[in-house]
């Protein structure tokens, strides 16, 4: 199989930035994983307060301009100027282009000549709302209506069947959308013996939350959860891990419910404390109201820790098999009574977690960039050989 030579990766965050998740590190370990395979890779991305204008990192390029908002226009410039041979681009001829689309794309097909994929986690409908209510307005016209029709010939990736079905409703042809599933890094060696249960008279029991803080996250939810639990038992305790702009009002709203005592902040920490806390873990709660996939399940199931989730939130549907490896719940009663389970029967959190570890081993970064190779060299051969029949 012959995989592209080039290929541009546009994001408007990068794993670096203060607000950077899943779906920036999804891309970056393909980009990764492409350039150790021979390709070379640059990612377009928007300029965060410390960052340089470029970088070069585990093989990529990286080229940041723009901010929030000003990474679209900028990106496109970029594009267009290095078409003209200026600017960073200039010389960077790509075979193909992921356009990712977090809520908007940057429509980059109509600016690059290469063949372009949109990358797209998950619909936005119910968060758009946050951003206001003509911005969310015009925001759910542009990823709902305008993109689908400006793609209409383009290949569509996304994480999950919940999402593709998602994009289906749109009006995406079904036909021109791929499913490739997130990959997942190795567990520190020294962290991947399962812990052995204790003998001893009960110890607390640790939830944890792996997330950004953000609304559309509804980290409250988890603290409700610690909030309910306590009036029965004062051995429980939840560990938050991860940072974002709406910490202040989960402090605040830890403080309101009292728990204080019961929760840990710990922001963001690197890759070894990240597991260190989820292997302490006895569940994991992901309360969010939307997803893609949910890479923090697959995480946490790569320590045995089953998780509890919404149904509706979409892509959890897939990573987490309820019953199985984890419990998804329809609303915020269910997902305080489910995770009260797990946590009284000990025994019934092990056999999902050890069915979450099985899982968990199914996927890899490798697996992952198979299937970007495969899509990318299906996409970008045929318009090659046209255009070199033109010349």
């Amino acid at each position: 199989m012959s995989i592209p030579s080039k290929v541009l990766l546009l994001c408007w965050r990068d794993t670096g930035h203060p607000q950077g998740g899943g779906s920036e590190r999804y891309l970056e370990r393909v980009g990764t994983e492409l350039a150790s395979r021979g390709v070379g890779v640059t990612l377009l991305t928007a300029r965060y307060p410390g960052s340089g204008q470029q970088e070069y990192r585990d093989g990529l390029r990286i080229i940041r301009a723009g901010g929030r908002l000003g990474v679209y226009p900028s990106a496109l410039a970029i594009i267009a100027a290095g078409r003209l041979g200026m600017g960073p681009l200039a010389g960077f001829d790509p075979d193909l282009v992921v356009d990712t689309q977090n809520g908007v794309p940057f429509f980059a097909t109509t600016i690059s000549g290469a063949p372009t994929v949109v990358l797209v986690h998950h619909c936005h409908r119910e968060q758009w709302p946050v951003a206001g209510r003509l911005l969310g307005y015009v925001g759910w016209f542009i990823e709902s209506r305008l993109s689908p029709w400006v793609h209409r010939r383009n290949r569509y990736v996304t994480v999950s069947r919940p999402s593709a079905r998602e994009l289906a409703e749109l009006g995406v042809d079904p036909e021109r959308i791929t499913v490739i599933h997130n990959g997942i890094d190795p567990v520190p060696a020294d962290l991947l013996a399962p812990p052995t249960p204790s003998t001893d008279s009960p110890s607390t029991a640790r939830l944890c939350v792996l997330s950004r803080l953000v609304p559309h996250k509804q980290v409250e939810h988890a603290l409700d959860v610690v909030d309910d639990l306590r009036h029965t038992r004062d051995d429980v305790h939840l560990d938050v891990i991860g940072g974002g702009w709406w910490d202040d009002r989960l402090r605040a709203y830890a403080r309101e419910l009292g728990v204080d005592d019961y929760v840990t902040f710990h922001g963001h920490v690197d890759e070894r404390r990240k597991h260190e806390l989820l292997a302490a873990a006895d569940v994991h709660l992901m309360p969010s109201r939307k997803e893609g996939w949910g890479l923090a399940v697959i995480e946490a199931a790569q320590h045995g820790v089953p998780t509890v989730g919404y149904r509706s939130s979409v892509g959890l549907a897939e990573s987490i098999t309820t019953g199985e490896t984890g419990l998804l719940v329809d609303g915020p009663d269910e997902f305080i009574s489910a995770t009260r389970k797990l946590v009284d029967d000990p025994a019934a959190a092990r056999r999902l977690g050890d069915n979450a570890r099985r899982k968990a081993a199914g996927y890899s970064w490798s697996s992952t960039a198979d299937g970007f190779a495969a899509l990318c060299a299906a996409n970008t051969m045929p318009a090659r050989s046209a255009a070199n029949q033109s010349r």
